[in-house]
């Protein structure tokens, strides 16, 4: 059997998100917030309370407070990457969030924000989130979809091709919420739900949109990425198209970030389950309040 190869320098990864740290510029957290308070109000409509929750790759310490302002968990764990600068509380677990090293049924809820989208076996860490859940318990993550910084994409990709000849991959490839959904269920959630929302930031220029990209940790860490930097023209061309191609009128541009936010249960027997093919006791002409006609074949 063949493996596949990484996607993801997941080293670089972390080095990122410690610089990104421990630089710590004000206001680079900004999506990671909005995507906390969305998960918080979705977690405060689960008609129930979790005994044990995790935060998984929770580098700010954000999630494990959303979860804490919804009462809706007992104790809570936050597992990181690494330690934090020393200006931020510790995380209670320092893991590899593609390795997750929980037992099997031994938590109740897992939420997970902006990070799964960089590891390599995404269906295997599913299927271990799964396996670490107690019957009935929940999973909740959010990640960057397909229509992420397409933006920008298309601008370094066009301004690299004009000018070079060619252009290698500088943006992460983001999986389709269709695809997320399929990967759900494989994994053996019940009950799995997808949905997706768009948020659009404006920026001056495409600098300042790489500037806080870097400044979240959230720049090109593809295995196969180029190690040759942009040249300082190109950078100035890919600026001039993202301008020309997806500027208001006012002059600012826009970058477009997809999120994704996945739910899963742990399977158990009280959850609803699909009616079986033809055990319905009410006909569909009854309800609708019309004749039935019978076809002749």
């Amino acid at each position: 059997m063949t493996t596949q190869p990484d996607l993801f320098d997941r080293s670089l990864f972390q080095q990122n998100r410690l610089r990104a740290l421990k630089a710590a510029k004000p206001g680079a957290d900004f999506l990671l917030k909005a995507v906390a308070d969305d998960l918080e109000d979705r977690l405060l409509l689960v008609n129930r309370s979790f005994q044990t929750a995790v935060d998984l790759g929770g580098h700010t310490g954000l999630i494990s407070r959303a979860i804490a302002n919804t009462d809706k968990a007992d104790r809570i764990i936050r597992a990181d990457l690494f330690h934090p600068s020393p200006d931020l509380p510790l995380p209670d677990l320092v893991c590899d969030d593609a390795l997750v090293p929980l037992k099997d049924q031994s938590v109740d809820l897992i939420v997970s924000a902006l990070s799964l989208q960089f590891v390599n076996d995404l269906p295997g860490g599913l299927v271990q989130i799964r396996r670490a859940l107690a019957p009935d318990g929940l999973f909740l993550a959010t990640l960057p979809g397909a229509g992420t910084l397409t933006e920008l994409r298309d601008s370094l990709t066009r301004a690299e091709l004009e000018m070079t000849g060619g252009a290698a991959a500088r943006v992460l490839p983001f999986a389709d919420t269709r695809d997320l959904g399929s990967l759900l269920q494989r994994a053996g959630f019940a009950l799995p739900v997808t949905d997706l929302d768009t948020l659009t930031v404006r920026y001056s220029t495409m600098f300042d949109l790489v500037a806080d990209l870097r400044a979240m940790g959230a720049t090109n860490i593809l295995k196969d990425r180029s190690r040759k930097p942009l040249s300082r023209q190109v950078l100035l061309r890919a600026a001039e198209l993202y301008a020309e191609n997806f500027s208001d009128p006012d002059g600012r541009i826009r970058a477009s970030f997809a999120l994704v936010t996945l739910s899963g249960w742990a399977p158990h027997e009280s959850q609803q389950k699909p009616m079986r093919p033809g055990s319905a006791k009410t006909r569909l002409a009854d309800a609708l309040g019309v004749r039935e006609h019978k076809v002749r074949k």
